[in-house]
């Protein structure tokens, strides 16, 4: 889909959007092709305070240029749209859960190699979270969350099951930690309904 149909999909499922700089071109395209795209990763940030958590996940830092995603959803609830294109979120990841994704398995093969560029097939959403699994997820994020996977899902026609955590992508990854992978898809499941 394209930046304007992203952004009205998102405000179409009720989400608060904040457009966050030249975000329609800022992207990483020149490292390599970004599609097809075939689901939605959720991640955490390990950030503290929603200025200094969307700054970084536009710019990047040294290392891992930005963007880190396509949007940042902070604890009020707020989706900043801060990348469209290739972004640096999914990093390389297992080919068996990518082909799952696609078929919309009802469960992920173990993610066990990192043999396949995630940044290609995915749309990325970063939380705003310590990811210490103390830091809470108030109500309005996680509603959040759920409507961002059900907006991207609802365009493409897909459903729950192409929406993974990066914890179910890439060995060795941990996020989202403070809520289960299984109870954001039922979420996003029953929305889509």
């Amino acid at each position: 889909m394209s930046a304007s149909a992203f952004l009205r999909a998102l405000k179409a499922e009720g989400l608060t959007v904040v457009e966050v700089g030249d975000w329609r071109d800022h992207n990483r395209n020149h490292k390599g092709p970004w599609g097809p795209v075939h689901g939605v990763m959720i991640h955490h940030t390990v950030t503290k305070g929603s200025a200094a958590t969307v700054d970084i996940c536009r710019k990047g830092y040294s290392g891992l240029p930005g963007p880190l995603c396509h949007g940042v959803i902070t604890k009020d609830g707020r989706v900043h749209l801060v990348g469209y294109g290739r972004a640096n979120h999914a990093g390389l990841g297992d080919d068996d859960v990518l082909r799952a994704v696609i078929a919309e398995k009802k469960t992920f093969p173990s993610d066990n190699e990192a043999n396949t560029d995630g940044n290609r097939h995915f749309y990325g959403f970063e939380c705003e979270n310590l990811g210490d699994g103390k830091d809470p997820w108030p109500a309005a994020q996680l509603e959040a969350i759920e409507r961002a996977a059900a907006a991207v899902c609802r365009h493409h026609g897909w459903n729950e099951r192409s929406v993974i955590g990066h914890l179910e992508w890439q060995p060795g990854k941990v996020d989202p930690r403070g809520f289960t992978m299984n109870s954001m898809r039922n979420r996003i499941r029953d929305r889509l309904k």
